[in-house]
């Protein structure tokens, strides 16, 4: 018998604050995680005054000016406002004349994850003629299309996939980096698409945070010079082809300090000085901004205390008025609404800090519009702070000759699908897989390897495009996509077979490294799964922290007197003593995306014995000696790291590291939250929709399957939240669950509860079901349509769930295939977000089943 509280019922209609929750609203959730800003001096004689290569033509600010005098407020609010494709219409735009919209990672025209070109192009080619249709709102003025191509055109199937920007840093070479842009520029041409939210120019500081990958350096000496390049790669130079026909608008970001937060926090606090703000976080904006980057994206971060998207100091003073920028600033994904005192509806704050273009998903973008338009008319925000801002953006698009050029579907590159993944652009790509594979440790010279021996080759990377491409790979995080995702790319595995085939050797590929013959070396391909902002922050830089299920495959192997090599797929340097310890040769690899049959150029010679290629690459990030060694920097006054910066072996050097390296760990072995689902499913678990007879993984951000369906959604960051709805046609589920039984008898006994936040929206006309599945025919239900019915409506809540109840079901800890399923036969609608095992807190739980309650 389930034991409720007392307090439930009453508690379930207070107050979320009353409820002592998580969160209550945009507002609240701000408020909460707020840092109090300190007094600072600030002092804009640190910054720059720029040489900027692209001058005022005035030509263009002549018509700038003109245009500006015919608008109305309303279409001038209108090109401050950037919704997303998910949530507007073609006739949202004929209404409204955005000057910009977006697709966000996972984002697809009519939701398809294999749209091809020519759907995009279409949706472009729509979303252009109802922005110069006058019909409603009166203008004329053409919209532009931004998307995230951070590593190629990487939104849209069969595009070329560069190695993500560490990578790009242990190359440490610009001239190939503009190469990159400049053909990432042409892939997206092709599609329709006018603008891209690339280079990312943080220093990262601490490899504990999620976006480390993205970052190209941990020091500013790297990502100045390549942001420079890429600047130039993607729009051209000022002097030459000047965002032409086959060149983008190009955004450097996230402005300013993202990688230096306190702890690796995503969306953090940066209390760096203001010197070192420069001084380190700064110097890739001194190359962006030099080279003619024509919009520059405000970041999530605080610096000390105040959110970056409300800073005039930081937007206004020192990077408009001080450095001498003159295009726009956007914002990042309704950052806006993290400013205190502002919700994603309704921020006059960041407008008269100096945002320029709303970055606005969901269906804010609707109150925003109309909030804004009556701050101007209030006074609230001046019209000349309205004037500028569009100002600035019409200086961007005449400059980019969008008034100019014919509309999407016309463009010279547009609808040339041979472009999207030409070979050209993938012996780019791969070039760039080359020279970013860093060398750590080479025992014996066992590298490189001769196409004449019998290879083994193991590890879940091996064949495995999307881990080896990582996160913003087609969908958001790089979860859900397989092999037959990536159209002319290749597997680590690919190139393997292929050099041994020119040879008299022989090669097995096998997961778990078993074989029927054995091998004379085994190359293990491994690393982490693919993750995305926030999901990949991270506590520790332990790999495989309590799951050490690589290791053992690399032991079992050396146990067999088998030569290990291994191929290390990472996002960030990770503590891997154990790892290295168990290897013969060790080789970072990062995420060197579509292209990963190059690896195999650098480990192999040819069939006679020469070199191929060498190992050139070089750390841009510091390698730790620990877990906990997660701030370890070049030029830090304390610096002893595993493996220094700038370390990376070639052929000829001699190994450094022995097979004794310190394996104990200094992680607390007291058990910790158990994290389901935290902005995203983690692994190992995944989530299916089932309707019927009906089943699908979810392997996309807005998915249905007869009576039920499922779409990301905003609570607090960006999609960090799932709504599900039943429409009570037929009986339905939502499992977040393993392919194998997880041994969960630790949680139990540790007192947990399952703990999680939910938000209803249309209470349940039928039963439904929360429920435990175990290995075999082991199902523990529990009723909980009573709960949902009391709930407020489209209020956030917390509901924990002592384990003990599904153990009094008939739970079998031991053996647990699905922590969490949903179900129904009627009809439902609600939200759901961090979902969890929560240590000692059996006793506080709303629902309780513990004997002495």
């Amino acid at each position: 018998m389930i034991f409720l509280h007392n307090r439930l019922y009453k508690a379930l209609s207070l107050s979320c604050l009353s409820l002592g929750l998580l969160a209550c609203s945009d507002t609240m959730q701000t408020a909460d995680k707020a840092v109090e800003a300190k007094e600072l001096t600030h002092n804009l004689e640190i910054w720059p005054q720029l040489s900027i290569e692209v001058k005022k033509d005035k030509e263009i600010e002549a018509k700038v000016a003109k245009l500006l005098s015919t608008m109305t407020l309303e279409q001038k609010v209108a090109q401050m406002i950037q919704p997303e494709i998910r949530d507007i219409t073609v006739e949202d735009m004929r209404t409204y004349g955005f000057g910009s919209y977006l697709n966000g990672g996972g984002a697809f025209p009519d939701n398809n994850k294999h749209a091809t070109p020519a759907d995009w192009i279409k949706l472009a080619e729509a979303m252009y003629q109802a922005s110069v249709d006058d019909s409603i709102d009166g203008s004329v003025i053409p919209t532009i299309w931004g998307t995230d191509a951070v590593h190629g055109h990487n939104n849209v199937i069969g595009a070329t996939l560069f190695p993500h920007n560490i990578g790009l840093g242990a190359a440490n070479n610009p001239q190939l980096i503009e190469n990159i842009a400049a053909i990432t520029a042409k892939e997206v041409m092709v599609t329709g698409i006018d603008w891209v939210f690339a280079p990312t120019v943080a220093v990262v500081r601490d490899d504990r945070w999620g976006r480390t990958y993205e970052g190209y350096s941990e020091d500013p000496e790297i990502v100045r010079d390549y942001a420079s390049a890429i600047v130039k790669g993607l729009q051209g130079s000022a002097d030459a082809d000047f965002l032409g026909d086959e060149r983008v608008i190009s955004t450097v970001k996230h402005f300013l300090g993202d990688g230096g937060t306190e702890g690796g926090d995503d969306q953090g606090n940066n209390i760096a000085s203001e010197q070192e703000l420069f001084d380190i976080h700064g110097q890739g904006y001194v190359g962006g901004l030099t080279a003619g980057a024509q919009s520059v994206m405000a970041s999530f971060n605080s610096w000390h205390g105040v959110k970056n998207h409300g800073s005039k100091y930081l937007l206004n003073d020192v990077l408009k008025t001080r450095m001498g920028f003159d295009g726009f600033v956007v914002g990042d994904w309704n950052g806006h609404g993290q400013i205190k005192g502002c919700t994603n509806e309704n921020c006059a704050q960041a407008v008269n800090a100096g945002l320029d273009i709303f970055m606005v998903p969901t269906d804010a973008w609707k109150p925003l519009y109309e909030n804004t338009i009556a701050q101007v008319k209030s006074g609230e925000i001046a019209m000349e702070r309205i004037d500028d801002a569009v100002t600035r953006i019409l200086r961007v698009k005449y400059r980019a000759g969008i008034f100019d050029k014919p509309s999407p579907a016309n463009r010279v590159l547009s609808g040339k699908t041979e472009l999207i993944g030409a070979q050209s652009h993938r012996e780019v790509a791969q070039q760039a897989v080359r020279e970013s594979l860093v060398l750590l440790k080479n025992k014996d010279h066992i590298l490189p390897l001769s196409p004449h021996q019998n290879i083994l080759v193991a590890g879940d990377g091996a064949d495995n495009i999307g881990k080896q491409s990582g996160g913003w790979t087609i969908t958001w995080q790089g979860t859900g996509n397989n092999n037959d995702d990536f159209p002319g790319g290749s597997s680590i595995f690919d190139g393997i077979k292929e050099k041994l085939s020119v040879g008299e050797g022989s090669v097995q590929l096998s997961v778990d490294g078993s074989y029927q013959q054995k091998p004379d070396i085994a190359i293990v391909v491994f690393g982490e799964e693919p993750y995305a902002e926030g999901n990949g922050d991270t506590d520790n830089l332990e790999y495989q922290r309590g799951n050490k299920k690589d290791l053992a495959l690399l032991k079992r192997l050396k146990a067999q007197g088998i030569k290990v090599v291994s191929v290390f797929i990472s996002g960030r340097p990770m503590w891997i003593n154990a790892e290295l310890n168990a290897s013969d040769a060790f080789v970072a690899a990062w995420l060197p995306g579509s292209e990963g049959a190059s690896v195999s150029d650098v480990l192999f010679t040819k069939a006679n014995g020469e070199v191929i290629n060498d190992f050139t690459g070089k750390l841009s990030f510091s390698w730790p000696a620990s877990a906990q060694q997660t701030t370890v920097n070049r030029f830090d006054d304390d610096y002893q790291p595993l493996l220094p910066y700038g370390f990376g072996l070639t052929y000829q050097q001699e190994n450094i590291l022995s097979d004794e390296l310190n394996e104990s760990t200094e992680v607390s072995e007291t058990i910790a939250a158990l994290k389901i689902f935290d902005l995203a499913v983690k692994k190992p678990w995944k989530v299916t929709l089932n309707s019927g007879e009906q089943s699908s993984s979810v392997t996309s951000n807005t998915q249905s399957v007869g009576a039920i369906s499922l779409r990301t959604m905003d609570k607090i960051v960006q999609e960090d939240a799932r709504t599900i709805k039943f429409d009570g046609s037929e009986f339905a589920k939502l499992s977040i669950s393993s392919n194998f039984p997880e041994d969960l008898r630790a949680y139990q006994e540790a007192n947990s509860a399952l703990t999680f936040n939910i938000r209803v929206e249309k209470t349940p006309s039928e039963q439904v079901n929360l429920s435990m599945l175990c290995e075999g025919d082991c199902q523990a239900a529990l009723d909980i349509t009573s709960i949902l019915k009391e709930a407020p409506l489209n209020e956030w809540q917390q509901l924990s769930i002592d384990m003990s109840c599904f153990k009094n079901e008939g739970a079998d800890f031991a053996k647990i295939m699905a922590p969490f399923e949903l179900s129904t036969q009627g009809e439902l609608s609600l939200s759901f977000a961090d979902i969890s095992l929560l240590p000692n807190s059996a006793e506080q739980a709303l629902v309780n089943c513990s004997s002495n309650n």
